[in-house]
């Protein structure tokens, strides 16, 4: 089968032919029929080999957002049949600690200790013809949805999804959202506020590309994500400060944008792959300001994500490549010129 892999540190990723897998025990092979490109995987791709090789093998099968028809199954499996149309639920767990009783196996305890990666960020993810998931639990059922229209809620909507929850007490009639970053997060992320809140819902990026397309999927207003954006939105809300930043950049620039639009009770939200200092206390940041780093999201979360869809209250703008093009959605990811998702049709 081909598959595009990691194979060379600080190089493109090649589509090469590497033998179909069979299923174990237990396990489920996919014919996937939707992989997404991520941020994520550029920065794995941009990490030095010394950073890359303990963490990750070489060759790699990329491809954390996947979909598929269940091809074949492993031995003892009956929870899935074959044909069942299906999207792969990314962060693996063990399945045993508290917080993956919970559905929360972005959050496992014993992940690391165990050796436990998601698929395309430490083993061969869905970017290939085949793929195989070590549990039906990981598999959730698509239904109608299009594969292609749809597998990138399993981050780019999960994320957001996630990120928001932990804020929507906060985010009543009244109250003001910030997006800084509108790409492939960020405008899933202002059809969610718009979906599960009544806040007003401003979008900032540097790309006047992006910032239109988060206009058209629902915001409020949309600003540049510069000096210029605070009073902007003051002029906009008639206030200087927002009730919650959600930043899909993740940057210090980005960062230090968020904490000039905290007030009182501000969730400052760094969902963004990155590193920033962020100054909190008493007499660094306003009162009960909070400063949350969320990732990905639960099993029970992709469910409601995909629910939204199946309703039309949440899309993924995409554009689609076959998977002999697919090291060309890379670079188009690289150069931040993807209106929206890229999405892999094997």
């Amino acid at each position: 089968m081909k598959a595009l892999q990691y194979v060379e540190i600080g190089q493109p990723p090649q589509v090469r032919d590497v033998p179909t897998p069979e299923p174990g025990p237990g396990q489920v092979r996919l014919r996937v029929t939707a992989a997404g490109a991520c941020h994520s995987d550029s920065f794995v791709m941009g990490l030095d080999e010394e950073q890359y090789r303990a963490n990750y093998p070489l060759p790699m099968t990329l491809g954390h957002e996947g979909a598929g028809i269940v091809d074949k199954l492993g031995e003892g499996v009956t929870e899935v049949a074959i044909g069942d149309s299906v999207a792969v639920y990314g962060p693996w767990g063990c399945g045993r600690c508290y917080q993956c009783a919970q559905g929360k196996e972005n959050y496992c305890e014993r992940a690391a200790e165990l050796g436990i990666t998601p698929p395309g960020l430490g083993h061969d993810g869905s970017m290939a013809e085949y793929m195989i998931v070590d549990s039906p639990r990981f598999l959730v059922p698509l239904g109608d949805l299009d594969p292609a229209e749809n597998v990138a809620l399993t981050d780019a909507g999960l994320t957001p999804y996630h990120a928001i929850k932990g804020s929507l007490p906060k985010l009543v009639a009244g109250s003001t959202a910030v997006v800084i970053g509108a790409g492939g997060l960020g405008h899933v992320a202002v059809q969610l506020l718009r979906a599960l809140t009544p806040a007003t819902v401003i979008a900032l990026d540097i790309s006047d590309a992006k910032l239109e397309l988060a206009k058209e999927v629902g915001a409020h207003h949309a600003f540049r994500s510069d000096d210029s954006a605070p009073e902007a939105i003051r002029s906009a809300t008639g206030a200087g400060t927002v009730t919650a930043i959600f930043d899909f950049v993740g940057n210090q620039a980005t960062a230090d944008l968020g904490a000039k639009l905290r007030g009182v009770e501000t969730d400052q939200v760094l969902v963004g792959v990155g590193v920033a200092d962020v100054t909190m206390g008493t007499l660094g940041s306003p009162y009960d300001a909070t400063v949350r780093a969320p990732y990905w999201g639960s099993r029970p979360e992709l469910m409601d994500v995909l629910a939204l869809a199946h309703s039309g209250r949440v899309s993924v703008e995409t554009e689609t490549f076959s998977l002999d093009d697919s090291p060309e959605a890379y670079h188009r990811l690289h150069e931040g010129t993807l209106r929206g998702r890229a999405v892999v049709t094997p």
